[in-house]
C-alpha cells in the first residue's frame, strides 16, 4: 500500500504538470500577461506555488522559516519571469527532492515546529505539511483555471479523480 502522504504529493506534481502541459501550449503572452485579479499575471501564480512548495521544502529539511523565506526571496524576481518550459524544470528538479526526502521519512506524524513571522509558533508534522503543499497548490491551480477563462482560453481539469484514472493507465 502506497504512502497516503507520498500519493498526495505525487497527485500534487502531477497536477502542476497537467497545468503547465496546458499553459505550454498557449501563446507565452497568456502567461506573462497582466490581468485584474488575485495576482496580476498567471506567471506570478505560478512562481507564488513554487516558492511556497520550495519554503515547505526547506522546513521539512530543517531550516526555520524565516531562512526558507529568505532563501526563497532572493530568487524571486528571476523566477516570475521565466517562460513555462523553465517554471516546468523547477518544479521538475524541487519534486525530485521532495520524494528523495519523503522516501526516507519514518515518521510522517513526527513534530515540526514551525516559526511564522506573521501568525507565530505552530507545532505540525511532515504530513500536515505535504497536505497544506498539495491543498495550496489545488487552490492556486484554480485560481489559474480562472484566469485562463477571463483571457478567452480554457483551461484543463486536474482534480485528484482524474489522477486515479491517469495512474491506472499507467
Amino acid at each position: 500500500m502506497t504512502n497516503p502522504v507520498l500519493e498526495m504529493y505525487k497527485y500534487h506534481v502531477w497536477a502542476n504538470e497537467v497545468i503547465m502541459n496546458r499553459l505550454k501550449e498557449l501563446p507565452e503572452e497568456v502567461y506573462h500577461k497582466d490581468i485584474q485579479s488575485g495576482f496580476s499575471s498567471i506567471s506570478k501564480v505560478l512562481s507564488h506555488v513554487y516558492f511556497v512548495d520550495h519554503s515547505w521544502y526547506e522546513i521539512i529539511k530543517g531550516k526555520s522559516m524565516r531562512d526558507a523565506f529568505s532563501k526563497v526571496e532572493q530568487i524571486k524576481e528571476q523566477i516570475e519571469a521565466k517562460p513555462v518550459d523553465e517554471m516546468r524544470e523547477l518544479f521538475s528538479i524541487l519534486s525530485k527532492k521532495y520524494m528523495i526526502v519523503l522516501n526516507k521519512e519514518e515518521d510522517f506524524d513526527k513534530t515540526i515546529v514551525v516559526d511564522n513571522p506573521y501568525a507565530g509558533l505552530l507545532e505540525t508534522s511532515t504530513s500536515e505539511t505535504i497536505m497544506h503543499v498539495v491543498t495550496h497548490g489545488a487552490y492556486h491551480r484554480g485560481n489559474i483555471a480562472t484566469m485562463l477563462r477571463q483571457l478567452g482560453q480554457i483551461s484543463v481539469m486536474q482534480d485528484y479523480g482524474l489522477y486515479l484514472y491517469d495512474k491506472q493507465k499507467r
